[in-house]
């Protein structure tokens, strides 16, 4: 038997530099496409989907993030390297409590044992790739 479906929570956050939100990259080999996707992870039992925003992009970046506001929620049912997935997704939006973060070109990102950077994106660079905003439905939030 493999690994059980279920629908994952999971929480996100759009940081904002003007107009450029800051994203990861990355590739999904089976579609032969890349895709950009805001910082945040899934929402543990017990804890509040504003709490886990603020606790992974702690967790991802080493920073504190503050002003976190909920924008919406989002149903992503997708295919990555081709699993299915479905994700209910927490759309917040918030600010670094360390403003000069805002002036890097990238900030570095840890994952577990990933290693990776996260990116400021214009709306224009997302739609026009190389790199696609997922989940499709936080473009309403943009």
């Amino acid at each position: 038997m493999g690994k059980k479906a279920r629908i994952r929570p999971i929480s996100i956050c759009l940081m904002r530099r003007g107009e450029a939100i800051l994203v990861h990259e990355a590739y999904d080999a089976v579609k032969e496409r890349g895709f950009a996707r805001p910082l945040g992870g899934g929402i543990d039992f017990g804890e509040t989907s504003a709490a886990a925003a603020v606790r992974e992009i702690k967790e991802e970046l080493g920073h504190d993030i503050t002003d976190v506001r909920l924008l919406g929620i989002v149903e992503n049912i997708f295919v990555y390297e081709g699993e299915p997935g479905h994700e209910m997704v927490f759309v917040y939006d918030g600010r670094f409590v360390d403003e000069s973060l805002y002036e890097r070109e990238s900030l570095d990102v840890v994952e577990g044992k990933r290693r990776f950077e996260a990116v400021w994106r214009s709306p224009d660079a997302l739609r026009h790739g190389p790199y696609y905003l997922v989940p499709e439905g936080i473009w309403q939030f943009l």
